[in-house]
C-alpha cells in the first residue's frame, strides 16, 4: 500500500492568500501610491526601446515586489525569482507573472540605480506621515561592511615610491644636461618624461659611435621610468585624493579593518569594504549615505546635509558617540542650530574616571586641572602651538600636585614645576556644550535610545537580514544596495506597524531623574596606571 504518493486531484486548486495578508499587502501598494514614486517612475526610460517581442513587465509591480522582497530578507535575484513562483504574496504583487532573476537585475539597474535618492526620499516621508513621526530627536551611527571583491588583492597608493622614481629620474636628466622645466621636488607628469625622451632620442642620433652606447643605455632606463610612472599614476588617479588603496576587482573599494574579522577575529586584516551611515528617527532609518572613508569623524557633515536635502530641514537635537567629536563637526552643528548631543573622544575616559581629560575651561576662559589650580593663556617666544587654531596656557605648582605623574606621562621632561597645554578654545567650549547637554535628563535619555536604535537596526540589517557583506560592485551600484536595504528594513518595520505592534515607543526619561556627573578621579589609581 502507497502512503505518500496518493494525491487527490482537484478541478479548481485552491490556493487563495489570506485575508489579512492581502489587507496588509494592499495597504502597503497603498502608501507606495501616495508617496508619489509611481510619477518617477513614468518618466523614467530603461534606454532599451521595445522591439518587438514579448510585452515587458510591469514597471510598478517590480518596483512594489522588489521592495517587498528586502523587507522579507530575500534580496538576491534568484530568491526574488523562486518567490515569484512559489510565494502567494509575491504572486499578488506581480499579478500572477513570473519574472525572471535577468528581469529584476534589468529593472534594478536601469530603473533604480539612477532614481535611487528619489526612490528614498519620497518611500521614507511618506512611511513618517503613516506613522506620524516628527524629525526631532535624530541618532546617528555608522559601520563597515565588507565589499565583494577578492580578498588580498588590493593595491596601495604608490605615492612614495613615485616621489622616489621622479628623483631618480632627475638625476639621471641631471647626467644629460636634460633637466631644464623640470621641478625641482615632488612628482611630476609622465609628460615631461616623454618630452625628454623624445630630446634623448634626437641627441642619441646627432652623437657619434663611442657616445651612442652610454646614451643608448640611459635612453632605454628612461623608458623603463616612464612606463613605471604611467602606472603609478594610472594607480593615484583610480585612488583618488581621499584615500590610499583600492582593489583589483572593484576599485571603488578600500582597505580597511572590519570590526569582524573572520580570519584572526581580532579585526585586524585588510579587507574590501564601504564606510555605511544611517540615522534614526523612532527605530526608522530616515537617511543612508555611503562612503569609501576610513572613519566616521568626516561623514558626519555629508549624512546630515543628505538628510536636509531629503527633509528640508534639519533635525532639532541630534545623538553620536564619540567618533563623531570633531571641531568640524561642532561647528556645522552649531551654524545650523542643532542641539548638540555629540561624545568627545575622551567621553568614556571622564565618565568612569579612569582616563580623564588633564584639564577643563572655563566660563572666563581660564583652565583648571585635576588638581584643581587655575591656568591662563600665556605667549612663549620663539614657539608656535602644533595644533590649528591653539594658544597655550600654564599651570603652576605641579611639583605638590598629586595627579602629577598622570598628566605628565607624556612629557620627556617631568621636572618642572609648571605645565603648558596647547588648547583649542573653541572646541573646548563646544565640548563644555556638549557635556552638559549629555549629562542632563534629555542627553541620558538620548544616550540610551542611540544605543538601542542605532545599534538594533545595524544588528538587523547585518544579522537578521544577512546583509554583512554587499552583492554587487562598484559604488554606485553597493550605494543602491545599501539603500534597498535599508527600505527593506523600514517597509519591514511599517508592515508590523500595521499589524498593530506597538514599537514605535522608546525609553522616555521620567521627570524625577537627576543630571548625571562624572566620576570624581583618584589620583592614586591614575597615577599607578600611568607607570
Amino acid at each position: 500500500m502507497s502512503y505518500f504518493t496518493i494525491r487527490k486531484q482537484f478541478l479548481m486548486p485552491s490556493f487563495d492568500l489570506s485575508l489579512k495578508e492581502q489587507k496588509k499587502l494592499d495597504r502597503f501598494l497603498l502608501m507606495l501610491e501616495k508617496s508619489g514614486v509611481g510619477e518617477l517612475l513614468s518618466k523614467c526610460h530603461s534606454g532599451q526601446p521595445q522591439n518587438g517581442g514579448r510585452p515587458p513587465f510591469n514597471r510598478y509591480d517590480l518596483l512594489a515586489t522588489v521592495i517587498y522582497g528586502f523587507a522579507m530578507k530575500n534580496p538576491t535575484l534568484r530568491e526574488l525569482e523562486s518567490s515569484c513562483k512559489f510565494d502567494l504574496r509575491y504572486i499578488y504583487l506581480m499579478q500572477q507573472q513570473r519574472p525572471t532573476f535577468m528581469t529584476f537585475c534589468t529593472f534594478i539597474n536601469d530603473y533604480i540605480v539612477p532614481n535611487q535618492e528619489e526612490i528614498f526620499s519620497k518611500i521614507i516621508m511618506e512611511i513618517l506621515k503613516e506613522c506620524n513621526i516628527d524629525l526631532v530627536d535624530a541618532f546617528i551611527d555608522g559601520t563597515k561592511i565588507e565589499a565583494d571583491a577578492n580578498k588580498y588583492k588590493f593595491v596601495w597608493k604608490p605615492t612614495t615610491w613615485h616621489i622616489k622614481l621622479c628623483n631618480k629620474i632627475r638625476s639621471l636628466l641631471k647626467s644629460l644636461n636634460l633637466d631644464r622645466n623640470v621641478p625641482e621636488d615632488g612628482i611630476f607628469s609622465s609628460q615631461i618624461i616623454a618630452n625628454k625622451i623624445i630630446s634623448l632620442s634626437k641627441l642619441l642620433n646627432d652623437s657619434p659611435d663611442s657616445q651612442a652606447k652610454l646614451l643608448s643605455k640611459k635612453y632605454n632606463q628612461l623608458v623603463i621610468y616612464l612606463e613605471k610612472a604611467l602606472e603609478y599614476e594610472d594607480k593615484e588617479s583610480i585612488c583618488g585624493l581621499n584615500r590610499n588603496s583600492y582593489y583589483k576587482t572593484d576599485h571603488d573599494a578600500t582597505a580597511m579593518c572590519l570590526k569582524e574579522d573572520y580570519y584572526s577575529g581580532l579585526g585586524s586584516n585588510m579587507h574590501a569594504g564601504y564606510n555605511a551611515q544611517i540615522v534614526v528617527i523612532k527605530g526608522f532609518i530616515c537617511t543612508y549615505y555611503l562612503s569609501q572613508s576610513r572613519s566616521d569623524i568626516k561623514d558626519f557633515v555629508p549624512t546630515i546635509q543628505k538628510f536636509n536635502k531629503i527633509y528640508g530641514c534639519y533635525p532639532t537635537r541630534i545623538c553620536a558617540d564619540s567618533g563623531y567629536g570633531s571641531l568640524t563637526n561642532y561647528r556645522f552643528v552649531a551654524s545650523n542650530n542643532i542641539g548638540n548631543y555629540i561624545k568627545f573622544r575622551s567621553w568614556q575616559g571622564d565618565v568612569s574616571g579612569k582616563y580623564p581629560d588633564s584639564y577643563n575651561l572655563n566660563d572666563d576662559l581660564t583652565i583648571t586641572c585635576l588638581n584643581g589650580n587655575i591656568g591662563r593663556k600665556i605667549e612663549i617666544v620663539g614657539r608656535h602651538p602644533t595644533k590649528a587654531e591653539a594658544v597655550f596656557y600654564r599651570i603652576d605648582g605641579c611639583h605638590n600636585c598629586s595627579f602629577c605623574l598622570y598628566c605628565k606621562k607624556q612629557m620627556k621632561n617631568q621636572d618642572e614645576d609648571f605645565r603648558i597645554f596647547e588648547v583649542v578654545v573653541e572646541f573646548q567650549k563646544y565640548k563644555n556644550q556638549a557635556k552638559e547637554n549629555l549629562l542632563s535628563p534629555k542627553g541620558i535619555e538620548m544616550r540610551v535610545n542611540r544605543s538601542i536604535q542605532n545599534e538594533g537596526a545595524f544588528g538587523t540589517l547585518k544579522q537578521d537580514m544577512n546583509n554583512s557583506r554587499f552583492r554587487r560592485i562598484s559604488l554606485s551600484k553597493t550605494t543602491t544596495e545599501f539603500m534597498l536595504n535599508v527600505l527593506g528594513y523600514d517597509v519591514g518595520r511599517l508592515l508590523r506597524f500595521f499589524d498593530g505592534y506597538k514599537e514605535l515607543k522608546y525609553w522616555i526619561a521620567p521627570d524625577n531623574l537627576k543630571a548625571e556627573i562624572f566620576k570624581k578621579p583618584r589620583a592614586k589609581c591614575l597615577c599607578k596606571r600611568a607607570r
